[in-house]
Order: structure tokens, then C-alpha cells, then sequence
């Protein structure tokens, strides 16, 4: 079982929103830095986060131009951990969640962010976790077919 910590993992170079961008901008953005995931903040406090699926479901499917406000499309229920928290501990939030990205949160604060390719290049996990985070991106490669 790993000890070690997201802190000695996670990216803090992370790309950011506010909520006086709009979807365009955001969308321009996930190009730009080859992401399909932008944290939204408030200063650094983190008040939600905005996805490529978000974009497409509450943005494009509803026909909403690219002038809309972030606030309309994002995903206010937000997983974050914080930056004590282990690999381990880690892995199983992301497989219970489903979920890939963890925003890392200290005080409020939005300190960093990991993957599951994060966790998968720098440990190794423990067998359910590993499992379940598995199975989320077997899922994955599955829909893009």
C-alpha cells in the first residue's frame, strides 16, 4: 500500500477559468492545452470545473452560442481532495467517482490537479483501486469506437 502523497504527484500548472469567461474562450483554451478538463475559479478558490463533455451536453446540445457565460455550462458538484491525501486513497475516489481528474484543494485553494495517468505513471495501486480505474478507462477507449 503506497504512502505517498498527491502532493508529490500533482500537476500545479494547471489551466484555469473564471467565471467572466465564456464557453468559446474556455473551449479555445482545452484546445490549446490539449485538455478535455479546466478547472473554474474564483481568485484560486475553486467553484467548479468545466469539461469537453460539459461543453457538449449543456453547451452545444442546447444551443447555447459561444458568448455563454461559464456559469451555464459547468459542473458545480466538485470531487476535490486535499493535497495530504494518498495515491492510494486517491485511486479509489477516482474509481468510485468515475471520474479521471482530481482537482487538489487546500484551504479552498485550488493547489493542483492529478489524472489517473498520474497515478498510473507514478505508482503502483493497490488491486481494487487499480481495478476500478481499469475498468474506467476500458470505458473509455470503448465509447470512442
Amino acid at each position: 500500500m503506497s504512502t505517498r502523497t498527491l502532493r508529490e504527484i500533482m500537476t500545479t500548472d494547471c489551466s484555469t477559468v473564471t467565471l467572466k469567461d465564456n464557453v468559446y474562450e474556455a473551449a479555445v483554451k482545452m484546445k490549446q492545452e490539449d485538455t478535455g478538463f479546466i478547472p473554474v475559479v474564483e481568485g484560486r478558490k475553486l467553484i467548479g470545473v468545466l469539461t469537453d463533455r460539459d461543453l457538449v451536453i449543456r453547451g452545444y446540445a442546447e444551443k447555447r452560442e459561444g458568448s455563454a457565460a461559464i456559469k451555464q455550462v459547468m459542473s458545480e458538484r466538485v470531487v476535490s481532495v486535499p493535497p495530504e491525501t494518498t495515491v492510494d486513497e486517491a485511486a479509489k475516489i477516482m474509481a468510485k467517482e468515475q471520474i479521471r481528474r482530481l482537482p487538489i484543494v487546500e484551504n479552498g485553494d485550488l493547489v493542483g490537479i492529478v489524472s489517473i495517468g498520474d497515478l498510473a505513471v507514478r505508482d503502483k495501486f493497490e488491486d481494487e483501486a487499480g481495478e476500478a480505474l481499469s475498468q474506467i478507462s476500458e470505458q473509455d477507449k470503448q465509447t470512442v469506437h
